[in-house]
């Protein structure tokens, strides 16, 4: 442990610049009168999805491909082997090749966040540094949960505290209770807010309650919230999140920004009906068909999609109409 702390110690001052340069924009809404985070979350992030050659290795021409094409739409960053990028499912060579490829590809001035966590907190800081090396800008940790019986709040707190403080860049928390059955508890979030190096939460359970909570409790903290899907969006920026890391991104990228500007613009009519017609397209992408169907959505508007690593499988022909019938019902097809 102590090898890798001196490892991240001897990173930072290098990449600690990059945190700095990154463009601050408007104000968040749920920054405190009076004060600016050191790294600004603001915006729209997709999470990518990862691309697959027919023999199921990893295309790095087609994700060159689909870079190029998300450079025109005002993403504020990209997130880079979260859930929708099959995450599990690449080896830790890939997981660091994927960021340098995405680092490669990616203007300076769009933030890069490289999810690293493992299911100990050795394996994490040991990913965690080299996703840095790789050209990260922000590590995305998720809750380990293998035992999540022992994962209490105390047991959290401890895990991210030590990635925390080994990380030679920013942290940020990520619970997703869909695929980890664990709820990062409130108490250990609020907690966490106050370390130095952990900067914010992605929270994909959808609570609203919750979230708002998270926001109130969190203000005085250099801390941002971001909500972990499109579905409900407009409402996570009602009660105060910075910004959103959502599938439907890789999809519909120029609307949910739209969504995002016309939020902080307090035009909110207009907001809603766009986050209607955006709801049942992210339920057919996430809940009902998952990255399948987020594959297959990418190709209708001009992404490489293709494969999913095994056990995922391709969707059936109806299900293939059920979710192109759910984008053309909402205008998008």
């Amino acid at each position: 442990m102590a090898l890798h702390a001196r490892l991240a110690s001897s990173l930072r001052p290098a990449l600690a610049a990059l945190h700095w340069a990154a463009p601050r924009q408007c104000r968040g809404l749920s920054t405190p009168q009076g004060s600016e985070p050191s790294l600004n979350l603001e915006g729209i992030f997709p999470p990518l999805a990862t691309p697959f050659s027919p023999t199921q290795e990893v295309d790095y021409a087609q994700l060159e491909g689909n870079l190029r094409r998300y450079a025109s739409i005002p993403f504020r960053g990209l997130v880079v082997l979260g859930s929708n990028g099959e995450y599990p499912y690449l080896a830790p060579r890939e997981r660091v090749e994927v960021v340098s490829c995405v680092r490669r590809a990616l203007p300076r001035d769009r933030l890069l966040l490289a999810g690293s966590g493992c299911e100990s907190t050795q394996a994490t800081i040991e990913l965690t540094v080299s996703m840095a090396e790789a050209g990260a800008d922000v590590a995305l940790v998720v809750t380990p949960c293998y035992y999540r019986g022992a994962m209490t709040s105390a047991a959290l707190v401890h895990h991210y505290t030590e990635v925390g403080d080994a990380s030679p860049i920013p942290v940020v928390l990520y619970s997703v209770p869909a695929n980890t059955g664990l709820d990062l508890p409130m108490e250990a979030v609020v907690t966490l807010a106050q370390h130095p190096n952990i900067i914010g939460i992605k929270d994909s359970g959808g609570d609203i309650t919750r979230m708002g909570l998270m926001v109130h409790k969190t203000r005085q903290e250099d801390f941002q919230v971001l909500a972990g899907s499109a579905g409900f969006l407009l409402a996570s920026y009602a009660v105060g999140v910075s910004g959103g890391v959502c599938a439907l991104a890789n999809v519909l990228g120029a609307p949910l920004c739209q969504l995002d500007r016309l939020c902080r613009e307090g035009q909110w009519h207009e907001a809603r009906n766009l986050q209607h017609r955006l709801i049942e397209p992210n339920t057919a992408i996430t809940r009902r068909f998952g990255i399948p169907g987020l594959k297959k959505a990418m190709e209708w508007f001009g992404y490489y999609g293709g494969p999913c690593r095994a056990p995922l499988a391709l969707l059936s022909p109806a299900q293939v109409e059920e979710l192109r019938s759910t984008f053309t019902a909402n205008g998008w097809l």
